[in-house]
């Protein structure tokens, strides 16, 4: 079954590890084949990937639209899931559905699965800031434990 997809002026897209990068107007793109394909939205630059759940989610896009070096891309990805566990062990559950995922080869649905932990990942963060400290105009007054 053939694809559809609406793209807003000058929105990019991954077609089969190819960039895409519409003009200035809106365009309908039909894909009739099976490739892998990202909307904008969906793609993590490389400089983008500075966290270690966007890094995970890097390293299964890349396996996702270039299927080149899978067993570099692999391994990349075992590692960065055990940095990964062994710093936050409350994201073992997640991570492990995902991996499920990548070894069943179904990279997509591993992507959707990643953006769940990148936003985990936001969310502890954040927490971890609101308890670290509290800004007000040039002032920084810690908050939490200890203070």
């Amino acid at each position: 079954m053939a694809l559809k997809i609406r793209l807003k002026p000058h929105e990019r897209l991954i077609v089969g590890g190819a960039v895409v990068t519409n003009g200035d107007t809106k365009c309908d793109l039909v894909i009739e084949n099976e490739v892998p394909v990202l909307r904008d939205k969906d793609i993590l630059r490389e400089k983008d990937a500075d966290t270690p759940a966007r890094r995970v989610y890097f390293i299964i896009q890349l396996m996702y639209v270039d299927g080149k070096d899978a067993v570099e891309k692999h391994d990349i990805y075992w590692s960065l899931v055990k940095d990964l566990v062994e710093a936050a062990p409350r994201t073992a559950e997640t991570l492990a559905e995902i991996s499920s995922l990548i070894i069943e080869g179904k990279y997509y649905p591993a992507l959707k699965q990643a953006k769940k932990l990148i936003k985990y990942e936001g969310e502890v963060m954040g927490y971890v800031r609101r308890d670290q400290c509290l800004q007000t105009n040039d002032k920084v007054y810690l908050i939490g434990k200890g203070a």
